[in-house]
């Protein structure tokens, strides 16, 4: 018995200092004493729900709740900068089969990464305070890859990718001040990568809702935050060798290869290890012998580690709740290497 009185004790506690004050978005909110026939009218509410847990006395409490289960569609897109290191290389086409190999003394300098991703997210808030959702979605991704030696070579890559996850979030408040904290894991398949790239996501946000003084169950709400956003570093895959060059490169061909024999008999070519010297022996030349034939075909192997040039970026957001059911939301990435931009409808019902 007294372990139960703790426990329920416990339980208030949690719900008075994590539901003081939160937009319908994230959590639940206390309306304002303006609207005290609505506060009275929610005290008054039979909750027979299950979810979420302990809603029933939430309610009691005169705080207002969304409905616990929602579908959010997003549109997200995103440009940000991608570090390559511990770049290996390989070829094959039916003479020659090259297995991946370090060729570490290629450098790149900027690369950029684009990519439109278009979402599903199911969620149900299990208590008051934590949401618990899953990601499923399709993109498209493209990626300016810029090598600068042993030449300076720009190529585009252009694939397909799809995503699914899930992700957990809990939130609180204090005063007039909501915050949250979002965490949700990704794994997204590209068409060119063998295995699909985890993607790890933290966003915290801060914020504040405006309620309509007509209308307590629609309001506004705007805040600012960081997200901090890391993909799995091992990538790896193969791509044809006409898809992997640029069409200038095929054109102009006898330059390219006049461009690498000139850095082939350079100081810069000179100053390699032993064996950073072999790796140009087993995996460039023989390449830029194919270039220079007459088709040029062969599918060449690559796997790197790749990450985020900067983890964090800054976030400045706002939502329209038009009722219970539909929220709008838009949300921009500032502050930061990562820029990025989301629209969102959300709708809600009781399960």
């Amino acid at each position: 018995m007294k372990f139960n009185t703790k426990l329920n004790l416990l339980i208030l506690f949690v719900l008075s200092v994590l539901t003081t004050k939160i937009t319908a978005q994230y959590s639940s909110k206390k309306v304002k004493t303006k609207f005290e026939v609505y506060t009275d009218s929610l005290k008054q509410v039979d909750y027979n729900y299950i979810f979420p847990i302990l809603g029933q006395k939430v309610y009691e409490k005169g705080f207002d709740i969304p409905y616990p289960v929602g579908i959010m569609a997003n549109s997200i897109w995103m440009r940000q900068d991608i570090v390559f290191s511990n770049f290996q290389l390989g070829f094959k086409n039916d003479n020659l089969d090259i297995p991946l190999t370090s060729v570490e003394f290629i450098k790149f300098g900027k690369n950029t990464n684009d990519s439109q991703n278009y979402t599903i997210r199911p969620d149900i808030w299990v208590l008051p305070f934590l949401n618990v959702y899953g990601l499923f979605g399709y993109g498209r991704s493209t990626t300016d890859v810029n090598v600068t030696v042993p030449i300076n070579l720009n190529t585009v890559v252009e694939q397909d990718f799809a995503t699914k996850g899930f992700g957990v979030m809990a939130a609180g408040g204090v005063g007039p001040v909501w915050f949250s904290v979002d965490l949700n894991w990704t794994w997204n398949k590209p068409k060119l990568l063998d295995k699909p790239v985890q993607v790890n996501v933290m966003g915290i946000r801060f914020g504040h809702t405006f309620v309509f003084k007509q209308n307590p169950k629609r309001n506004i709400a705007v805040w600012v935050g960081g997200m901090r956003a890391k993909m799995g570093t091992e990538t790896s895959g193969e791509i044809s060798l006409r898809e992997a060059l640029p069409s200038d490169v095929w054109d102009k061909k006898d330059q390219f290869v006049a461009d690498y024999d000139e850095w082939r008999n350079s100081p810069a070519y000179d100053d390699l290890t032993i064996a950073q010297k072999a790796a140009v022996n087993k995996v460039l030349d023989p390449l830029v012998n194919v270039i220079d034939s007459a088709n040029g075909d062969g599918v060449v192997r690559y796997a790197m580690d790749k990450q985020t040039k900067q983890l964090w970026n800054g976030l400045v957001g706002a939502q329209f709740q038009l009722n219970k059911r539909w929220q709008f939301r838009t949300e921009g990435g500032v502050l930061g290497n990562r820029k990025s931009f989301l629209i969102s409808a959300n709708y809600r019902f009781l399960l």
